[in-house]
């Protein structure tokens, strides 16, 4: 759901500002949906947990989203939306390294 509001976004918005920083959620994404699949397969899903920052990320970008999908681009208020998602594109990236860290022994032994 976070995707394809993302998508939205970077449609409504057409704007590189906002696109980096979604390209860069969704892109994570991707890895870690496709890290967890691969590591449920050799029966260590458990192995890469929820932290902290990944709760954190969530709550930002829930925030961004709201912001920015109910207000028009041009709204003053619409920067903090765009602010708010740039903090998360880094939490982002911080808890796909977390979860790429937790996983690297697992996936090392399976190559």
């Amino acid at each position: 759901m976070v995707v394809v509001a993302l998508a939205l976004l970077i449609e409504r918005f057409d704007s590189a500002v906002l696109t980096l920083p979604a390209l860069v959620i969704i892109g994570r994404e991707i890895v870690i949906s496709a890290l967890r699949e691969w590591m449920a397969e050799m029966g260590k899903r458990g192995m890469v947990a929820v932290s902290w920052v990944g709760k954190l990320k969530t709550t930002l970008q829930m925030v961004s989203l709201l912001i920015l999908l109910a207000l028009p681009p041009a709204h003053e208020f619409a920067l903090l939306g765009i602010v708010v998602l740039y903090a998360a594109a880094i939490l982002t990236l911080w808890s796909m390294f977390q979860y790429l860290k937790a996983a690297w022994p697992h996936l090392s032994r399976s190559m």
